[in-house]
């Protein structure tokens, strides 16, 4: 099993910044392959970001690119999403997910097999 815990979300207001915390836990990979998603009111969640496990390659979907980026932290199994000139259109909670297995369908929520709580993510105008 795997216990997975994001934190850093907040309010911020629009055109600030945020950085939200993953810590992946419990098994013995040393590194996971993680994706970001995000859930807004009245919409289904979405494919935010996803690294490999290795780091060296990210991915992202269209309206976050050039604004977030996704990033490994020094301790193992610990994933970054930092967020800048943040819209309020950003405004979600925002999920963070375990493939153990690397899957190439990074963007699809089948393919990860662990999940956070959440943390509420919120862009005032």
């Amino acid at each position: 099993q795997v216990h997975v815990v994001e934190s850093g979300g907040g309010l911020v207001e629009a055109g600030g910044s945020l950085r939200l915390s993953c810590e992946a836990s419990g098994r013995s990979f040393s590194r996971y392959s993680t994706g970001w998603f995000r859930q807004a009111p009245g919409k289904e969640r979405e494919f935010v970001a996803h690294i490999s496990w290795s780091g060296a390659s990210q991915h992202y979907i269209d309206s976050v690119k050039g604004r977030f980026t996704i990033s490994r932290g020094d301790a193992e199994n610990t994933v970054y999403l930092q967020m800048n000139s943040m819209k309020p259109e950003d405004t979600a909670i925002y999920y963070c997910a375990v493939d153990p297995w690397g899957s190439s369908r990074y963007s699809e929520q089948t393919s990860y097999d662990y999940w956070g709580q959440g943390t509420q993510v919120t862009v005032s105008s």
